[in-house]
């Protein structure tokens, strides 16, 4: 209702002349109280009114936004503001599109929040901010409905009802002017792609079209050519072309590619001389004579950055500039440096910690209070941090105090590292095996890690107690303490194990360590009659081992769960035979994986991931344990196949019993790829192919492989994976593993 209607009923109820107001009262007010609405009145009890004043009055209150209607009463001296007000929204819903991102749609895009008063004009701004959205992955003609329920308490149930329109499949996709490139290779940059035959397929083009990205595309394109030279590229926006009888485009490209550029000269101007200009020159990946390459321009700007913010120009700037020569078509490229001051570090201020203690974090960081600023040093530090698994996300901001002081602002979001773990499989011969055990990576927020583990299943039951600590005292030394029994039948005899391990380790730089442990065990063999008709007695003999294992791994990572960088080496060596033990061998093991996140490449976080594993074993007196050997299976090595079922076996020629007996070399490989599935629920998708090998004379004996995917989740008790696998070249007798899951293990 318009203000000059209810003012028009209110001075029907009223005197035209001046008026002596008695007392004033309020009827119907909820989100404002009587005394601040006494407050706004320009008049007070006692006052002399007129119509004017009442007008004024009622419109300032009706302009506050909370009511939906409003009128004045007059009755001997008495003046009462009579009030409705508008409904509040208690519940919105949302019906039809993206119903499991809802919290974040509500946030985003609808932007209206419970508890709020209803309000149309916002509603439909809503309304049409979710059909840009949609439209923006792609869909036109979507229709958006709002549903409204007055609730019991007077409340307003608000839902959007979604129904999303047709999606654009881009069907036919030209460039004109392409000559000195091949059009294809775009494909590798842009995100409106033509649609391919069976486009469904993972790696096919569905040419799904991504109206958000299409004004970026032609700047995609351009930024191609550049990285080949073509330095006066122009590409035009795309030319759309929509059949709305079937929802299919015809789009094109206007290309002037140009000509191909050299470098002539490169060089470099410093405002204030503060490096060697052959310190920078050795670095540089550009090189005179060859052919300007825009994306290597570029991670040369950054490494010259980085070379200068080391030696503590933390505000250095790194200005690019490229001088082209028309005639002979060159180009001088230059590097304009502006270093500023160099910078001291004044304070490291540690906040988020809710739990860990600010110790744990400072020893490791690589720079402190005082020290003089590296940019290295800084991002190691990030690194660092990640590597220990305490924390979700960590991030280390530069809070400039002068031109030649800053503090370092170090803030962390705390993880759930006490874990509940539960972790299992099923295989067609070991049935369900269930692993339960409780562990603290950051006991009391110390740094100290505990964990007892205990495993079962039809052929298996194991126990493990572990404490440990990554840095004695704050120091670069580390300890650990760890206990096992276990009980594994391995069908034609069970291996029944009692064992103690003491280790200690040392950080000698910030991405390599080194270890060095004792272990004694005892092991004896409860045998299958049969199996011990044909197999080697001495195979089978109870034996204690004493053994020191000495190892060396580098790690370079930048999280303990989930690295998007960096990568991973490590080698071990046991030598068993030390002291007291029945047998005397050495065995070495080396371990590889690196990690790249590919989001700039294509968009989104993607992470692909290679991982590499190679054992081999020999003997210093002629046999080996078969409790000793190596075996492949499951996760860690070959999935869709049992842990520990891949082995070289011996056949009973009588009864065809056959009995792994394990190798003595093996080398497993895996190529991954993990994407964001439900982002919000920290859950992810990765495929997987999965290559091995083992032997006991060569080492491809035996050759297995298996594919698959998993979920990756980082639930509230843990990191959780769950495996999908189906084998490679299986044979007759192998034992297959179709589903597994752990948790608290590296992805």
């Amino acid at each position: 209702m318009k203000l000059f209607l209810f003012f028009t009923l209110t001075l029907l109820t009223i005197s035209a002349h001046a008026m002596t107001i008695k007392s004033i009262k309020y009827e119907g007010l909820v989100h404002i109280s009587e005394s601040v609405a006494l407050r706004m009145l320009d008049f007070e009890v006692d006052s002399d009114i007129d119509d004017g004043m009442l007008n004024d009055a009622l419109g300032m209150y009706f302009k506050q936004g909370y009511f939906k209607d409003a009128w004045i009463d007059y009755d001997d001296g008495i003046l009462t503001f009579h009030f409705v007000e508008k409904a509040i929204i208690s519940k919105i819903a949302l019906e039809g599109w993206k119903e499991t991102e809802e919290e974040e749609i509500l946030t985003s895009i609808i932007q209206i929040k419970k508890g709020s008063l209803y309000n149309e004009k916002k509603l439909e701004a809503a309304k049409k901010r979710i059909i840009a959205a949609i439209s923006q992955d792609g869909k036109i003609d979507s229709v958006v409905e709002i549903e409204k329920e007055i609730l019991d308490n007077g409340s307003i149930k608000i839902t959007f009802v979604v129904n999303e329109g047709e999606e654009i499949i881009i069907k036919n996709l030209q460039y004109d002017g392409v000559h000195g490139l091949d059009s294809d290779d775009f494909d590798e940059v842009i995100a409106n792609k033509e649609h391919e035959f069976m486009g469904w397929l993972f790696g096919r083009n569905d040419g799904e079209m991504q109206l958000a990205d299409l004004e970026y595309d032609n700047l995609r394109i351009r930024d191609y050519y550049m990285q080949y030279g073509y330095l006066d590229a122009k590409v035009k926006q795309a030319f759309v072309r929509v059949n709305f009888d079937d929802y299919t485009a015809d789009m094109s490209y206007q290309v002037e590619e140009g000509v191909v550029y050299t470098i002539n000269s490169i060089s470099i101007d410093q405002a204030d001389y503060v490096i060697e200009e052959n310190k920078i020159m050795e670095v540089m990946s550009l090189k005179e004579g060859e052919v300007f390459n825009i994306k290597a321009f570029r991670k040369n700007a950054k490494i010259i950055k980085t070379l200068i913010a080391d030696m503590s120009y933390a505000y250095t700037q790194v200005i690019p500039d490229l001088r082209k020569n028309k005639e002979n078509n060159t180009v001088d490229v230059v590097f304009k440096i502006i270093a500023g001051e160099k910078v001291r570090i004044r304070n490291v201020i540690i906040s988020g910690n809710t739990r860990t203690l600010d110790r744990i974090i400072r020893r490791e960081l690589f720079l402190g209070a005082g020290d003089m600023y590296s940019l290295t040093d800084l991002k190691d530090s990030r690194a660092s941090l990640g590597r220990l698994g305490f924390f979700d996300a960590n991030a280390i901001e530069e809070r400039r105090v002068g031109a030649n002081s800053m503090d370092l602002v170090v803030k962390v979001k705390e993880a759930a590292t006490g874990n509940i773990q539960v972790g299992g499989g099923y295989g067609s011969y070991g049935g369900i095996l269930v692993t339960l055990g409780v562990s603290d990576k950051n006991v009391w927020g110390s740094g100290i890690s505990v964990g007892l583990q205990v495993e079962k299943s039809e052929v298996q039951k194991t126990a493990s107690f572990n404490v440990s600590n990554s840095r004695l005292n704050d120091s670069d030394f580390s300890g650990n303490f760890s206990i096992h029994n276990s009980d594994i039948d391995y069908n034609d005899y069970r291996v029944l194990s009692k064992g103690i391990t003491l280790g200690t380790g040392h950080r000698f730089t910030r991405h390599i360590s080194g270890y060095l442990s004792y272990n004694y065990s005892n092991n004896s063999y409860e045998i299958d009659n049969n199996a011990s008709e044909f197999l080697d007695r001495r195979y089978l003999e109870s034996y204690s081992k004493s053994s020191i294992t000495a190892s060396l791994k580098f790690d370079n990572t930048d999280d303990y769960y989930l690295p998007r960088e960096g990568f991973t080496l490590s080698q071990s060596l046991e030598d068993a035979g030390m002291g007291f033990g029945d047998v005397k061998f050495i065995k070495s093991r080396t371990n590889f994986g690196i990690f790249a996140g590919l989001d700039d490449l294509v968009g989104f976080d993607a992470i692909i991931r290679y991982k590499a594993r190679y054992n081999f074993l020999t003997s210093k007196q002629g046999y080996i344990p078969l409790a000793e050997k190596f075996y492949m299976g499951g996760i860690g090595s070959v999935r869709g196949y049992e842990s520990y079922s891949i082995s070289p076996t011996t056949v009973d020629s009588g009864s065809l019993r056959v009995v792994r007996i394990g190798g003595v070399k093996t080398f497993s490989n895996s190529i991954e790829l993990s994407f964001p599935l439900i982002p919000k629920a920290k859950m992810r998708l990765v495929t997987f192919v999965d290559y091995g090998m083992i032997g006991d004379i060569n080492i491809d004996e035996y050759v297995r492989a298996g594919y698959g995917f998993g979920i990756e989740w980082f639930s509230p008790v843990g990191p959780v994976q769950i495996v999908f696998a189906r084998p490679i070249g299986n044979e007759k007798g192998d034992l297959l593993a179709p589903f597994e899951f752990t948790m608290g293990q590296r992805f």
